[in-house]
């Protein structure tokens, strides 16, 4: 049961992107969106969202996916931060996500995940990084937190599926 941390982008690790984020995502918000807006959180809608995403921003981001035994258990997804955007200092990445399959919470998927961000941030030149987590979400919260990071007051909505929600924005430098 090794776990393996790749570098993703093939039409096949973004399909896989797209079923593990749904079933993430269906998970991590069970409790903060509503029935509906979950079912409206499907592994069709996140595969046309990923690929045409991956399509634009492949030459400037890094798609790293976690395997064990073969299965894709969790991916990361890390970019340049859009410093108009986000009011921040050249050099600046985002993380955009981290990802894990709901049965693998909790065994150090993430936490691996969270380390292959932190060592691209670097590799890339980023003497900060930002990312987003839904306010609502405890759990991504305190794994965040955990992980160095730490609420920089920022607050803005964002979409999930068919609902608006609050998140909060956490910065961290990068050594």
């Amino acid at each position: 049961m090794t776990l393996r941390i790749r570098p993703g982008g093939t039409r096949e690790d973004v399909a896989a992107v797209a079923r593990l984020h749904t079933l993430s995502r269906r998970d991590a918000y069970r409790d903060l969106l509503t029935r509906a807006e979950l079912a409206r959180i499907t592994v069709e809608r996140q595969r046309a969202s990923w690929t045409a995403r991956w399509a634009a921003e492949s030459g400037t981001h890094r798609l790293h996916l976690a395997e064990r035994d073969g299965a894709v258990v969790g991916f990361c997804y890390l970019g340049p931060a859009d410093q108009a955007t986000e009011q921040s200092p050249p050099g600046t990445g985002m993380l955009n996500a981290i990802h894990v399959h709901p049965d693998a919470v909790g065994s150090g998927v993430g936490l691996a995940l969270m380390r292959t961000c932190l060592a691209g941030f670097a590799e890339l030149g980023h003497a900060l990084a930002l990312l987003y987590v839904v306010r609502g979400n405890d759990r991504a919260r305190r794994f965040y937190e955990r992980g160095g990071w730490a609420a920089d007051g920022v607050e803005r909505t964002t979409d999930i599926g068919a609902a608006t929600v609050p998140v909060l924005r956490y910065a961290r430098p990068i050594p």
